[in-house]
């Protein structure tokens, strides 16, 4: 199994087919790095800028050609869904050109995201626990406007938070019954 910190990801985040703008994200430890390696724009390369910013760019594969005008978007670590530092890059939509876009930011380096990945680094670096991981899963599998309300409340933490004070009520009650075994009403003073 790879070790998810020593590697970057991309992949195409937006659902497949014709669209007016389609998503590609990076995340990992080399994410601005490879965002340098593909930016053509003016001003500061990726990893000069500020977190939290957006710049308007040309994309450029590493060999040079021209591949797409997109919006980049800044984000550092620990501060983003992945817990990782992340770029995305929002450019025009369809399968062919969003799959060129993703080819750069593969060919400069990162390599694409096994299914459910960007998901499964944000459990493992503590921005989601499993019932919230689960909860994205049915929020994006609703059907129903209640489905969707019903993932967002779990999303928000609050079956976490409810299993959460059961447990620790459990943990009191088995200190109590410990004590109680331990200390029998018999032998007290």
């Amino acid at each position: 199994m790879r070790d998810y910190r020593q590697d970057t990801i991309a992949a195409i985040a937006t659902a497949p087919g014709e669209a007016g703008i389609a998503v590609i994200r990076i995340s990992g430890p080399e994410a601005y790095a490879i965002a340098d390696r593909i930016y053509a724009g003016k001003g500061p390369r990726p990893s000069d800028r500020n977190p939290n910013t957006i710049a308007y760019c040309r994309i450029r594969h590493p060999d040079g050609s021209t591949v797409d005008d997109v919006l980049m978007l800044f984000m550092r670590a620990p501060k983003t869904f992945t817990g990782e530092d992340v770029v995305e890059l929002q450019g025009h939509g369809g399968q062919v050109q969003s799959s060129r876009v993703l080819r750069c930011a593969l060919d400069a380096g990162a390599r694409l995201a096994d299914p459910g990945e960007f998901s499964r680094r944000a459990f493992l670096n503590g921005r989601l626990d499993l019932t919230q991981a689960e909860a994205l899963l049915d929020l994006i599998r609703a059907k129903s406007d209640q489905a969707a309300v019903a993932a967002i409340e779990q999303l928000e933490g609050k079956l976490s938070n409810r299993l959460s004070f059961v447990y620790k009520q459990l943990i009191e009650i088995s200190a109590d019954l410990e004590s109680t075994l331990d200390f029998p009403d018999d032998e007290l003073p």
